[in-house]
């Protein structure tokens, strides 16, 4: 375990330079922890790294030195008992000194309740933690808790600047609109947004978002009003909303991949009164006018109608109208930090989208809290390519030049071989990721764009292990801020530390200090697991469980405010978690927490499956085909076999050029996965359904399963020589009958 910590710090950018281990794509897919907790398997993982020696027990240096010569240049802090003596003295005051600080502010943010909690846990930790294990673990992470001299390492610190930067906010009790204004006349001419050859600075976006406001108010909006937004990325999808929010009108924001019933279904669930929408999708308003409202008041912005049918009546053609708007800030109804701001869709991996309720306060919040726990900097230029109709692209980044007063870099849609063209010609800083980005953008062949950007860090979530040291040593970045969250929920976390595969951790000193958790569930269900008091139980260290948010309705980061579809919003509430009354946000996502805090996504609940006894998470298979398989889209899930108990393992690989090698999958699939994980069905798609922030869609492929008659794709099955054999509807028979097993 002590070699496993240090390990993941070593691939810390604490380090001269970012060093990690160098670990194969093929020999990282068995890292799969949870092939691991979940069988007997032989597979190990084997450091191999020329640039690390932890089998030996000598850690390099910071220059890479190890054992003898490393001890000899350092012998003055051996040889000199005084300096050793004045060195714990030291550490112990600032325990000390730490102790009592931490005391404070516990009491001031949590109450005192907390505070007797958490001594009462450092004195029974003591027995009931291994004897000395706590303080052993303790003591490992209390530099990474505490932090000393690196500021990205200080992860407290940013916690407590997060916190009063939130209450300051919520005390003068300002909106994401006035907070905007403040940074405009701070600097009015610094750029505020990039796009293709267009500069907008801070000026120019308040010109234009008041404008909007002015307008929408002389034509009767108000505040609660509701106004949809369906629109590709541009300046003004930032200018439009913001100055909707002046006014207090809330604006759902449309994903533009969504047409005809998926359209109505937005629109209409937000009971939206007006939409605004880019003549690029005016064809897909025409398509839905018999569906909505006839007073639905129809804006476009950049266009004309064009005789579109039904529009004519409707039609207002919203460059003409700001002409003669004028640019002066509104005067608006009375507004509130915890007004609506926006409604963001969840991505409709599992279903129609669900409206997801943001108001002011929560969009300020992701926004710093992701600013401050992972580093950024006012000076920052931010790359996304990311569609601004979501929490990534249009809370993260985007509230990043809103409150911060940043610039930042949007690019209509996402390209794989232009993404380090663009930071280079942009000279961003930071850069933004999502999903299967990053394994997109590795198989675009190697380019001199490569290597010759400005980049400091990259963020986002979706960042498989498998790929992670690949791709930070191919494009030398210098640090990933991997996170974790839910556009809805409540439980978010940020990976402050570099540390290879994580989504972030809790420290195991005081972790009550962030009130998330790890509850055992059904895999199945998702249903918790209860005691005999009714209370759920939580897991321990690199046992898969469900992530938790407790609910705290007047604290802006620990509130859940749901869906706007009621019933909804109570399905993902837990009740009666710790003590009875208390109630938490249940992520549905299945998480691992090692001994030292470390947590790692494992799987959504129900993707999981039960095969020859044994638990398969599809995301860890899916990261182990796409690697084998030259980084292609594969999705994972399981499918009923007729007198077989649980599901078999079914992948789903898009290949519309038919160039997969089925032998050398099966060959590779014994190599790098237990027997119970192994796909039992392959199918090859000429095509895949994917959202609009990169997640591949599987529930049509589940129904389908492995009946040849229900598609025109290929299917193969694993024969019994070990091989993938095209499934025939007669074979298929067999397999239902029974006649043959898999």
């Amino acid at each position: 375990m002590v070699a496993l910590y240090q390990r993941r710090h070593l691939s810390s950018p604490k380090l001269a330079s970012y060093k990690t281990p160098t670990i194969c794509k093929r020999e990282a897919v068995a890292s799969a922890t949870f092939f691991e907790n979940n069988s007997s398997s032989d597979i190990a993982l084997t450091d191999k790294s020329p640039e690390s020696d932890i089998e030996s027990g000598k850690v390099p240096d910071l220059d890479g030195e190890t054992g003898k010569d490393s001890a000899t240049r350092r012998r003055s802090f051996k040889t000199r008992p005084v300096r050793v003596l004045l060195r714990r003295v030291a550490v112990m005051s600032v325990i000390i000194a730490v102790s009592v600080g931490l005391g404070a502010v516990v009491w001031y943010f949590l109450g005192w309740m907390s505070l007797v909690q958490l001594i009462l846990v450092g004195a029974v930790a003591y027995l009931a933690s291994g004897k000395y294990r706590w303080f052993y673990v303790a003591l490992l992470t209390a530099p990474r808790d505490v932090s000393e001299l690196r500021i990205h390492s200080r992860a407290l610190y940013k916690y407590i600047r997060l916190l009063i930067q939130i209450k300051s906010y919520a005390r003068r009790n300002l909106i994401l609109a006035d907070i905007f204004r403040e940074n405009v006349k701070k600097h009015p001419h610094k750029t505020a947004i990039c796009f293709e050859d267009q500069e907008w600075d801070f000026a120019k976006l308040e010109e234009y978002s008041n404008k909007i406001a002015n307008l929408f108010k002389s034509h009767g909006y108000k505040k609660g009003d509701v106004v949809a937004l369906f629109l590709e990325n541009k300046p003004e999808f930032i200018g439009i909303w913001l100055g909707l929010s002046k006014l207090g009108v809330v604006i759902p924001l449309i994903n533009t991949n969504l047409r005809m019933s998926s359209l109505v279904h937005s629109i209409v669930i937000a009971k939206s009164q007006a939409i605004v929408f880019g003549s690029e999708l005016s064809d897909a308003v025409s398509e839905i006018l018999d569906k909505i409202e006839a007073k639905t008041a129809l804006y476009q912005v950049n266009g004309s109608n064009n005789n579109k049918p039904g529009m004519d009546q409707r039609y207002k053609p919203l460059d003409e109208l700001l002409r003669d708007t004028p640019s002066t800030a509104p005067t608006p109804d009375k507004t509130n930090h915890h007004d609506n701001l926006v409604y963001i869709y969840t991505s409709g991996t599992t279903g129609l989208p669900k409206a997801a309720v943001i108001s002011n306060s929560r969009y300020i919040f992701i926004t710093a809290a992701i600013h401050w726990l992972s580093g950024f900097n006012c000076s920052d230029r931010y790359y996304t390519p990311l569609p601004l109709y979501h929490t990534a692209g249009g809370c993260m980044s985007t509230g990043q030049m809103l409150i911060y007063g940043s610039t930042l870099i949007i690019r209509k849609k996402f390209s794989a071989s232009s993404y380090f063209a663009d930071c280079q010609k942009y000279k961003a800083t930071i850069a933004q990721y999502i999903g299967e980005m990053c394994r997109y953008i590795l198989a675009v062949p190697p380019g001199p764009s490569d290597t010759q950007h400005n980049l400091r860090m990259i963020f986002g979530n979706g960042l498989r292990p498998q790929i992670w040291t690949e791709f930070v040593e191919r494009f030398n970045i210098p640090r990933v801020a991997e996170f974790y969250g839910a556009t809805e929920g409540n439980a978010n976390i940020v990976n402050t530390d570099n540390t290879i595969g994580a989504i972030g951790f809790v420290s195991r000193i005081i972790p009550s200090v962030y009130p998330i958790s790890i509850i055992k569930v059904d895999q199945h269900t998702g249903e918790p697991i209860r005691n005999s008091q009714g209370l759920c139980m939580l897991c321990e260290p690199d046992e898969p469980g469900v992530f938790i948010g407790k609910i705290m309705p007047n604290n802006p980061s620990r509130a859940f405010l749901g869906y706007v579809d009621k019933d909804a919003s109570k399905k993902k509430i837990v009740h009666d978690v710790f003590t009875h009354g208390d109630k938490a946000f249940l992520s549905g996502d299945i998480i691992v927490a090692d001994e030292f805090g470390y947590l790692f996504f494992k799987d959504r609940t129900g993707d999981t499956f039960r095969w020859k006894g044994e638990n398969v998470s599809t995301s860890e298979v899916e990261g182990v085909l796409s690697n084998i398989l030259d980084y292609k889209d594969v999705v994972v899930y399981g499918v009923e076999v007729k007198g077989q108990e649980g599901r078999a393992g079914m992948a789903a690989v898009l290949d519309p050029d038919d160039t997969v090698d089925l032998n050398h999958l099966a060959k590779e699939c014994k190599k790098f996965l237990p027997s119970y994980a192994r796909p039992i069905f392959v199918r090859i798609l000429k095509k895949m359904d994917m959202t609009g922030t990169y997640k591949l869609k599987k529930v049509d492929l589940q129904k389908e399963g492995f009946d040849p008659s229900k598609t025109s794709d290929n299917i193969y099955y694993m024969d019994n020589s070990g091989c993938y054999s095209l499934l025939t509807k007669e074979i298929y028979n067999k397999i239902d009958s029974g006649l043959i097993r898999v």
